[in-house]
């Protein structure tokens, strides 16, 4: 199963919402659940506070360090202070041990943070036209914009979202709102009653800007015998301005486990929104919440409303309005009850998570990904290798090609037995040995992947290394090679690390690589012990040049023609993969060894002038 990180639009502890039911139900679905508060710990170290909120080790909420504790719906985060929440998140993952993840951002603040998380899918829960809220920086819309560009799925609540952010997203699907039936259908033994005895026309929610005062006040003038009663934050001073009316009556916030004893006094339900770009996109939650009770609603013209036909009464002009309320406070037939409610019985968030785990989990996005690992003898190297593809990789769409470059040992009948054992395994047996290039290009050009990896046999992946991978490519056009950071090789990849077994080194390299989460670096030359390309710069820049024989220099070869390309070399510091180094070649003699090294280096500088050799990463420039 896999973890979820949710960045939130709310603090947990404020008003029980959207983003709490969808943390609640896929908890309830066995996926942890780490849902991030907008509210920081002022702190200028990274960190994390976790606060249970299950007794099942399911459901947490987080809180952030962050140095200043801004607001996130000011401004998007800057490069100091998302490196500092990436830091914060990194402890939190190793804290945790965390599985697979789902990013699931609700705000764009988020973007930058949760789009580095390692072997992750990105799901942007686009749940308000947030142009549509007042204040909202020009930024700000920008990071939504990338957010929307980079995610592999964004989730909408309404038609009209999913047509907004059609041709700006990779993938969309619509999830609107619900209900949690179970806590509104059955009403609570102390109903609360109208002090006057009078019919209540109810509403509870924010009072905001788009909330119709108007509406409300025609309402209240023309049934002064009905008690109209308000519950929720009002920031737009609606109290003052409907103060004339003696039968509008002001409650406030209600906690959301209180919310039935009040609701179910309603005899009618308003949704006295303003249609506005803002509402229009809006799939109310207490709609259904609403009829979970079986109660009327009258509400103005909105196309989510519009769309559950008879269930509701549509009106938008005052005395429209007014019309359907009294319609409305007419005791509803027992038949028009059991409708809405079965109607809301369909609707629960339960239902909804469904519909997120079926969409958000789904590979069938994901691009194809071809390994091939030319093989010389070495068998107990390989077997370990192709054994760490299989476990720790977490990419089902993966297809693994050995060539074998006519090994001595016993490896070309192990290999046979291997490749019957998997429908994404290809074997291509050499009766001689062509070389590192030439297998390669065998192998390439056999592959069917978007995307292909060179990965030597005396190597041991860690976990979700393919994902992050191809993330970064997803991410930069630019790139054209991309490797990771390693234990043992003759140039910057290399980072100081130690273990005795491959169990601690994954543990080790967890700890390495989550601390630098979403970090590239330059590198001169990628070696091609592990090397990832795109096909189409495969198909760009060519096979590998085969007159380097056995080996020595096609990788340094191969990095210039892809700079000549116009792309980059780098080194991804959030993937390691262990490598023994030249298990193949430490087997020649050092004579013939060195031989094959002079004889390829005047290769490489007849094309590309004085070899540069290989260097480490000075101490200032290596992380730790």
């Amino acid at each position: 199963m896999r973890d979820y990180v949710v960045f939130g639009i709310i603090d947990w502890h404020f008003r029980h919402q959207r983003p709490q039911h969808l943390a609640q139900q896929l908890a309830a679905h066995d996926r942890r659940v780490f849902y991030v508060s907008v509210n920081f710990i002022d702190a200028a170290d990274p960190g994390f506070a976790v606060e249970p909120l299950d007794g099942e080790g399911r459901l947490f909420s987080l809180r952030l360090h962050l140095k200043g504790a801004p607001s996130v719906y000011d401004a998007p985060p800057g490069a100091p202070q998302s490196a500092q929440l990436r830091a914060g998140l990194g402890l939190l993952l190793g804290w945790a041990g965390a599985a697979p993840l789902v990013a699931l951002v609700q705000h764009p603040f988020w973007f930058t943070t949760a789009v580095v998380l390692p072997n992750s899918r990105l799901v942007y829960d686009c749940m308000d036209h947030h142009e549509g809220f007042g204040g909202v920086t020009p930024s700000m819309l920008a990071q939504e914009r990338a957010l929307l560009g980079a995610c592999d799925l964004t989730v909408t609540t309404s038609s009209w979202i999913d047509s907004a952010v059609l041709g700006k997203t990779k993938r969309s699907v619509i999830v609107r709102n619900a209900a949690d039936y179970d806590h509104f259908a059955t009403a609570p033994v102390d109903v609360y009653r109208d002090p006057e005895g009078r019919p209540i026309i109810g509403y509870y929610g924010a009072i905001a800007d788009w909330f119709d005062i108007d509406l409300v006040a025609a309402v209240a003038g023309a049934l002064p015998h009905c008690a109209i009663l308000l519950i929720g934050a009002d920031t737009v001073d609606a109290h003052r301005r409907l103060a004339r009316y003696r039968n509008v009556t002001f409650l406030g916030e209600i906690a959301y486990p209180e919310l039935p004893r009040y609701a179910h006094a309603f005899a009618v339900c308003l949704l006295p929104f303003k249609v506005l770009p803002l509402t229009l996109a809006t799939n109310p939650v207490k709609v259904y919440e609403y009829l979970s009770m079986g109660k009327p609603v009258v509400s103005t013209d909105l196309p989510e409303i519009r769309q559950l036909g008879a269930l509701c009464r549509v009106a938008c002009e005052p005395d429209a309005f007014v019309a359907a309320v009294r319609e409305g406070l007419v005791p509803s037939t027992p038949a028009d009850i059991q409708a809405r409610q079965e109607f809301a019985q369909a609707q629960t968030w339960a239902h909804r998570v469904d519909a997120l785990l079926d969409a958000a989990e789904s590979v069938d996005d994901e691009p194809l990904v071809s390994v091939v690992v030319v093989t010389y003898n070495n068998l107990e190297l390989t077997k370990q290798c192709l054994a760490s593809i299989d476990a720790l990789s977490d990419y089902p769409k993966l297809e693994v090609i050995v060539v074998d470059n006519a090994s001595a040992d016993a490896s070309p009948e192990w290999l046979r037995d291997w490749a019957r054992h998997g429908q994404n395994r290809q074997l291509i047996l050499n009766d001689r040995n062509l070389g590192f290039a030439a297998a390669n290009n065998q192998g390439l050009r056999a592959a069917h992947g978007e995307y292909l990896i060179m990965l030597n046999n005396d190597t041991h992946v860690t976990p979700g290394w393919v994902r992050t991978m191809v993330h970064h490519m997803r991410r930069d056009a630019t790139l054209g090679l991309l490797g990771p950071v390693t234990n043992n090789i003759g140039n910057e990849a290399r980072i100081d690390i130690a273990y005795g077994d491959m169990a601690q080194m994954i543990a080790r390299a967890g700890d390495y690589t989550r601390r630098h989460m979403g970090s590239l670096f330059p590198l001169r030359t990628a070696a091609f012990f592990c090397v990832m390309l795109r096909r189409e710069t495969f198909e760009k820049v060519g096979p590998l040049d085969e007159a380097f024989g056995r080996g020595f220099f096609e990788d340094d070869d191969y990095c210039r023609r892809v700079e000549a390309a116009g792309l980059r070399v780098v080194c991804a510091e959030d993937v390691f993969v262990h490598h023994h180094l030249s298990a193949s070649f430490n087997k020649l003699k050092h004579q013939e060894r060195q031989k094959l090294f002079e004889e390829n280096k005047r290769i490489y500088e007849a094309k590309w002038g004085a070899w540069v050799p290989h260097s480490y990463r000075d101490a200032g420039d290596r992380h730790d």
